[in-house]
């Protein structure tokens, strides 16, 4: 209970008072919009730089936490998109979709910031590892896929090329590889102290305005098609995903109990706004994802909470 109370309840109490903003008017669109990117842009780039400078590779690339949360991932991926094939029977860019938003976790805007309040700076390098995978091998999947899928579409280079285009501009994914370069090219060197002043000063705000920013995003939504459908595509995320990531610790991908605890709440994430952006570049499952978005993080309230009971230090 006292994980509950001062780890999951400021967290989402955040999440609310963005919300109940949004709501009331407080603010609006426009400063949704210019939040989103000061997280995006500058306060999570600075905490994913020095997460990786300050870690070993090894201590980085966690072999069997890979094995188990990207194995999990991708199995909730092709059982979201089966569903909808059997089903539903979706078009194939739509069962894309369904899979995407049953796999996809939340790892940037609020993994990172449940890190932090849960187990400190010091301990981001699972969520800095899943953030990484879901940018660069599930968006990938995801893009190849519609690509394909899509009559429009070029083929395989030229999705590769739209892929590679896409995380050359990703911040997250440029700030780790700078983290990543200065661990393996300096190791056992301090960031000097000017950089990572800056970067502690730039990424303070990182948690909080993240999970304010999920607040005001789910204020400017709208529960207006597909609810039966993100009822299933959230209990997929928020009670398959886990499930399974757990049941990879225990048999392939056995880690010490931090590292294991990571994969479960990680997975139990709830569905990640990058599935609505991926909706929105291919006009696919817009409103549907944007319904998946809001039940599965509401619920996870409930889920997150009790799996910061189990795994989250008492304190």
């Amino acid at each position: 209970m006292n994980v509950v109370l001062n780890v999951a309840f400021p967290v989402f109490a955040i999440i609310l008072a963005g919300f109940l903003s949004g709501k009331s008017k407080l603010l609006g669109a426009a400063s949704s919009e210019a939040l989103n990117k000061f997280v995006y842009w500058m306060a999570l780039p600075p905490v994913l730089f020095l997460g990786t400078a300050r870690r070993s590779i090894p201590e980085i690339f966690n072999g069997p936490f890979i094995g188990a949360f990207l194995g999990s991932m991708l199995l909730v991926y092709a059982l979201g998109a089966v569903i909808g094939r059997l089903v539903y029977r979706e078009r194939t860019q739509i069962q894309c979709m369904q899979g995407l938003n049953s796999a996809f976790s939340n790892t940037g805007y609020m993994g990172i910031p449940l890190f932090l309040a849960a187990f400190g700076p010091d301990r981001l390098a699972p969520t800095i590892l899943a953030t990484v995978i879901m940018s660069a091998i599930m968006v990938g999947i995801a893009v190849i896929w519609m690509e394909f899928a899509n009559s429009q579409g070029s083929g395989l280079g030229k999705a590769l090329r739209d892929v590679g285009r896409a995380l050359a501009k990703n911040p997250l994914i440029l700030s780790t590889a700078a983290g990543l370069a200065w661990s393996a090219l300096l190791p056992g060197v301090a960031v000097p102290k000017p950089i990572a002043t800056f970067c502690e000063l730039m990424g303070s705000p990182a948690g909080p305005c993240a999970l304010f920013a999920i607040g005001l995003f789910l204020a400017s939504q709208r529960l207006t098609a597909g609810l039966a459908e993100a009822g299933w595509i959230s209990a997929l995320k928020l009670l398959v995903h886990p499930a399974l990531a757990w049941v990879l610790t225990q048999t392939l991908f056995p880690m010490d109990p931090f590292w294991t605890g990571s994969a479960v709440i990680l997975a139990a994430l709830p569905t990640g706004a990058l599935t609505f952006v991926v909706a929105s570049q291919y006009q696919t499952y817009v409103e549907r994802t944007s319904s998946a978005i809001l039940v599965s993080t509401v619920l996870s309230v409930v889920t997150l909470s009790a799996l910061l009971a189990v795994y989250a230090p008492a304190g």
